[in-house]
């Protein structure tokens, strides 16, 4: 038997948690769990937005963003800048973050993630409450004892909607076509 449940409980979980910057002459951060891929070819990634969030029109003004993936270790961090509103806080300074200007728009990245992707903002789309921002890829940046890039070294972290928890990643359970 199953229970049946709000439509607003999405239940599509975890999701990446990551931290969204921007704000060329004034960098900011949000951290952002609406987020993910939406093309290959183009890379396109999304982040989906709420109008009232400082970091909106940031990211409208300037036409670029940054998604940096930061490790289970900087949970902490990743909840500060989602509490806080970057009208009245410098976040990079409270997380005590170096900025990384992106090489190809200029966009402030956060030099203590593991992973930083530059993107050119290539179209928003109102849904309701958020304003998904759509970004064309343009750079990404790893850190060099990444190579390849593993997730369990990367640590990413992810979020449960319902219940407003963060969470690790395990080991990998299997990899694409094994179940041939």
């Amino acid at each position: 038997m199953k229970r049946k449940l709000s439509p607003k409980e999405t239940f599509l979980y975890p999701t990446p948690c990551v931290l969204v910057s921007c704000g060329i002459n004034n960098p900011n951060i949000i951290t952002i769990a609406w987020c993910g891929v939406a093309c290959s070819s183009p890379p396109m990634l999304y982040a989906s937005i709420r109008p009232q969030r400082y970091s909106y029109n940031l990211i409208k003004d300037d036409g670029v963003f940054g998604i940096n993936i930061p490790t289970s270790s900087m949970v902490k961090e990743v909840d500060k800048c989602g509490i806080v509103s970057g009208r009245k806080v410098n976040k990079f300074e409270l997380c005590n973050f170096e900025v990384m200007k992106g090489e190809v728009t200029g966009v402030p990245l956060i030099k203590e993630c593991p992973v930083n992707i530059e993107l050119k903002l290539s179209r928003t789309v109102e849904l309701g409450v958020h304003t998904m921002f759509i970004g064309e890829v343009v750079a990404v940046y790893i850190d060099e004892d990444f190579d390849p890039p593993k997730v369990e070294k990367l640590s990413p972290i992810c979020y449960i909607p319902f219940s407003g928890e963060y969470y690790s990643l395990g080991s990998a359970i299997g990899h694409y076509g094994f179940s041939k």
